[in-house]
């Protein structure tokens, strides 16, 4: 068995890790990504040689065995953990997951601003924002920094959430801790710059491959929860737009199911980039930072509880199968 556990088991370590990502939030001190990051840029310093990152097969070559010293030992030593005997494989794998999880921290990010925009404190709201998106802030609007926020919010819960549930519940431990690095690597690495353009490009093309299915279940999950038909009409007509082909229906479906208007021209470094638009109805402000997290919160809740029943019905399954077969 991939995951080490019991179907009914491995649900227990979910709830688990999404409990100690709840009480917890993220390490303060010695983070596991931090390390790992340290090491993917001394892993990136030697093999992303200045002198062929015009050759794309040579630097793409050279990505994607960056990308494999990455991954293959952490996956490994998680596969591993996955075996220990009874409480222990289950604690290891609500660990695994807690330490990929980013609820708690996304939620402390965003409602700030939130708060900040419902005060009319401008300045603190551009601060704050400033922290989570990569778009020029310090001249924004009110319109504009919660727009930026709704925008992170949406995406976020798919890169920071619903991936991480969704590929615990396909291999535990070593599908979590997979998804996550991998995620951290396209972070790092997936730039569309003279330094990242062909080496990056595997760490880029692998997460938009392990995120295919959680963005899509994730887009549905915003639906579910706000105005359904916006939400898969602008889901079908919006997303194919987007320059990600993951975030698009992500941000495009939840858009629509909060009948909030998003996308559209951002300004990066000085330069105003045209994008297409998301959603449709008002403009954003502070209530849809909120209503963005509603819909995150509600979303993760389903996913455990029809997980849950998932496992139950697994193991009822299980419990009833014949023992040998004549």
């Amino acid at each position: 068995m991939l995951t080490g556990l019991a179907p009914e088991s491995l649900w227990l370590a979910a709830l688990i890790g999404v409990l100690l990502d709840a009480w917890l939030g993220e390490p303060r001190r010695w983070h596991p990504l931090v390390g790992f990051g340290y090491i993917a840029n001394g892993v990136e310093a030697w093999l992303n040689d200045p002198a062929v990152r015009d050759k794309p097969l040579t630097a793409m070559t050279r990505g994607a065995w960056a990308w494999t010293i990455m991954l293959v030992i952490p996956v490994l030593i998680a596969w591993a953990l996955t075996f220990l005997p009874g409480w222990g494989g289950v604690l290891w794998q609500s660990l695994a997951l807690y330490a990929a999880l980013g609820a708690r921290s996304l939620r402390e990010h965003v409602m700030p601003i939130a708060r900040a925009l419902r005060d009319g404190d401008l300045a603190q709201a551009r601060a704050l924002t400033g922290r989570i998106v990569s778009r020029d802030t310090e001249d924004a609007s009110a319109s504009e920094l919660a727009r930026a926020a709704v925008e992170s919010t949406l995406e976020n819960g798919n890169d920071a959430i619903f991936g991480a549930l969704f590929w615990f519940a396909i291999a535990g431990a070593p599908g979590v801790v997979l998804f996550r690095l991998a995620n951290t690597l396209d972070a790092m690495w997936g730039y569309r710059t003279d330094k990242f353009l062909y080496f990056g490009r595997p760490a880029a093309r692998i997460d938009d491959v392990l995120n295919w299915i959680p963005a899509r279940l994730t887009a549905a999950s915003y639906a579910i929860f706000g105005d359904v038909a916006r939400a898969i009409a602008c889901w079908r007509t919006q997303a194919g737009a987007w320059s990600s082909p993951n975030a698009g229906p992500v941000m495009a479906a939840g858009a629509g199911s909060l009948n909030v208007q998003l996308g559209g021209p951002a300004r990066y470094h000085g330069e105003w980039e045209a994008r297409p638009p998301l959603g449709c109805g008002t403009e954003p402000s502070a209530q849809h930072i909120r209503a963005a997290w509603r819909l995150i919160s509600r979303s993760m809740w389903m996913w455990l509880i029809v997980s849950g029943a998932l496992a139950l019905f697994a193991a009822s399954q299980a419990d009833t199968m014949p023992t040998t077969l004549l």
